[in-house]
């Protein structure tokens, strides 16, 4: 799968527009700013001074400038002063009111009292100190004065607090936006894309020819039902996608979308799961209605594993109750399509082997389309279509070549191995992307990162050497190991040295060549034992290799003559043999026994092929040691050219003289 068609629904060279709505929420914010703002301008002291001591106080008294004294709510006092003593000049801040204008009073204000009485008798006292006897007793008037804004805003403020808290943590439980709410959480998240927004189509899908041949049938039905149902023929009720992951299920749905010109429904299995109960099955009601009223729609779930697992295997019964009640709706759901609704549901997963057998029968899942690992016409086509972004491709980058190093290759990681590419080609300041950066891109994606600065002691590098060393000669002399193709000591990833091979494009195997393979994987063991005369820790992974091959030898493939044409495999996925084996104790012993028989055998006929090499196997380690990385034009220099290579290595080259295809072969068949 491939795609360089960016889907982007604004068009080139225009800004995004920046959207801002006018909602309820901001009735909700100026309400409150208003309520807030008169709450402050309530307790405003309009331009009022306060008098902070009693000597101001009595000042004001004896010199008969108090009009009347008001006695707010027995705790606070406002002082007028007379409209007449108003011009005087200590008087003349107060006397200015706002805009220009005349304060005509409170002019000061006292903030605590005291007792109320205590208060009129301080008056009384300050007025007859006057020793000039003129001082006369200020007017003394109780005032009640209620704040009932004030109040309300004391309870409303800390209550609309806690409800904002509260539409908060429900809108992030319900995973945001308008459908996140409480009051909307069984309102399916599905994402809607229009005609006018999916641009992929089957062009832009590389390498999955067959896949794209089952979906044209639903596509063409789409555009053209009439001829269909003319002939009695209903619309398929959903097509299931079943393949490793990258290899391009979810854009395959894309080019559906895009080639059938219709609404396009877009959710993953895992948006139906949630906290509280019966929104899973709440959601599928409401998908598949949005898809009715826009019908003809297309519905897609990827991972469609996370609500369609099989029902009733869970060791505690009743944990998985909400998946299954979303299971059960999703059934109904798209068992109850009438043939005119024009709905069709697709999903992707890679685990088709645990899916609900109600699920996959005909009339919800018409068709299952596997999608699987691209084969070397498909790698090729693959690269091409990633290789059209990349500027400035060198003369000595070869496609063919490139597929064919990628064996196992889903298109994924192709985009990856481009990508990396370019990186590593604008890392070392190049101007052009060439075939070693290629190469550089394949290895760093296989096995990782290189580390030319990690410390390994000679003797280690010695033994890392002969033992890489080991697994090029024996895969280089047994006819079906795959070829070698790079070794090296270098490190890289997690490993101390690695080597890299070009397997056979083939679809079956047999026990000669699974055998063959064996022997090449424990090459490094065996060549550390001859060479050292003991074995190290370096063979771990061989050895797991090794083993899970040679038990699926056994158990699997039918391929012991003792066990015979047995298979305890089980391809469904259905049955659990988590606590009984399907074979019996005894069977489990001739199993072992055999296993550990065809081991043994292997390592013995590896071991008689290096030793019946040793020479060139020296030499290989020794030079492996110099340079660190060998190639196969290395191989072919001490052990000569293979002989069962002789039509795996023949390839199309371009006539220069007439413009004309014709084949060279590259590794001539040794003479007699």
């Amino acid at each position: 799968m491939a795609s360089n068609i960016p889907n982007n629904s604004n068009k080139p060279g225009q800004p995004k527009k920046p959207r801002f709505g006018f909602n309820l929420y901001w009735i909700y914010a100026i309400i409150a700013i208003v309520l807030i703002g008169i709450q402050l301008f309530s307790t405003f002291d309009g331009g009022m001074t306060k008098i902070k001591s009693d000597t101001e106080l009595k000042n004001l008294v004896v010199s008969n400038d108090i009009n009347r004294v008001d006695v707010i709510n027995k705790n606070s006092a406002e002082i007028y002063i007379k409209e007449s003593s108003l011009t005087k000049e200590q008087f003349k801040d107060v006397a200015k009111g706002s805009f220009g204008g005349k304060n005509k009073g409170p002019h000061y204000k006292i903030d605590a009292i005291g007792d109320p009485t205590v208060f009129e008798k301080k008056l009384e006292n300050f007025a007859s100190s006057d020793s000039t006897n003129t001082a006369i007793i200020p007017e003394v008037k109780y005032v009640t004065r209620q704040n009932i804004l004030g109040e309300i805003l004391m309870w409303v403020i800390p209550l609309g607090l806690m409800i904002l808290v509260w539409i908060f943590i429900m809108r992030r439980m319900g995973g945001g936006g308008g459908g996140g709410q409480i009051f909307n959480i069984g309102k399916a998240k599905a994402k809607m894309f229009d005609a006018e927004n999916v641009t992929i189509t089957f062009d832009s899908v590389a390498g999955l020819d067959e896949a794209k041949l089952e979906l044209k049938v639903i596509v063409d039905f789409l555009k053209t039902p009439k001829k269909y149902t003319d002939l009695g023929a209903k619309i398929p009720k959903g097509a299931l996608l079943v393949g490793p992951p990258g290899t391009g299920k979810t854009l395959l749905a894309k080019a559906i979308a895009g080639e059938a010109k219709v609404p396009f429904f877009s959710m993953s299995g895992s948006d139906f799961v949630e906290m509280f109960v019966g929104v899973g099955a709440s959601r599928v009601r409401d998908l598949f209605k949005q898809a009715k009223e826009k019908a003809p729609a297309i519905i897609f779930i990827d991972e469609v594993d996370a609500i369609g697992r099989a029902r009733g295997r869970s060791v505690a019964q009743g944990a998985n109750d909400e998946r299954e009640s979303t299971l059960n709706q999703m059934l109904t759901e798209m068992d109850g399509f009438e043939s005119n609704t024009g709905v069709i549901v697709i999903a992707a997963t890679n685990r088709a082997d645990i899916l609900d057998k109600a699920l996959l029968r005909p009339g919800r899942f018409d068709r299952q389309i596997f999608v699987d690992l691209p084969d070397l016409v498909g790698r090729k086509e693959i690269f091409k279509v990633h290789m059209k972004p990349l500027k400035k491709l060198a003369a000595d980058v070869d496609v063919d070549q490139l597929g064919r190093q990628t064996p196992g290759f889903s298109g994924a990681d192709i985009a990856n191995v481009c990508n990396e590419a370019a990186l590593i080609a604008a890392r070392k300041n190049k101007t052009s992307i060439d075939r070693q950066d290629f190469n550089d891109a394949i290895d760093r994606v296989i096995g990782g990162l290189e580390k030319r600065n990690k410390v390994i002691a000679p003797k280690e590098k010695k033994t890392i050497a002969f033992h890489e060393a080991g697994h090029a000669t024996v895969s280089w002399l047994l006819e079906h190991a795959s070829p070698l193709v790079k070794v090296t000591i270098i490190p890289r990833g997690q490993s101390l040295g690695a080597a890299w091979y070009m397997p056979e494009e083939r679809q079956i195997t047999t026990k000669e060549q699974m055998i063959d393979e064996l022997c090449a994987a424990l090459g490094g063991r065996a060549a550390e034992e001859i060479i050292f005369g003991k074995v190290s820790t370096g063979a771990l992974s061989d050895l797991e290799k090794v083993t899970k091959q040679a038990y699926a030898m056994v158990s699997i493939y039918g391929l012991n003559d003792k066990i015979g044409n047995i298979s305890f495999y089980d391809s469904t996925g259905q049955s659990d043999y988590t606590f009984n084996k399907p074979y019996s104790e005894k069977t489990a012993e001739i199993i072992d026994e055999e296993v550990k028989k065809m081991i043994d055998e292997a390592y013995v006929r590896t071991k008689k092929v290096l030793e019946d090499n040793k020479p060139n196997l020296e030499v290989l380690a020794n030079r492996l040691l110099e340079k660190e990385i060998l190639y196969r034009e290395d191989l072919e220099e001490i052990f000569g050219l293979r002989p069962w290579d002789e039509e795996k290595d023949i390839v199309r080259i371009k006539d220069t003289q007439n413009g004309t295809d014709k084949k060279e072969t590259l590794n001539p068949p040794p003479a007699n």
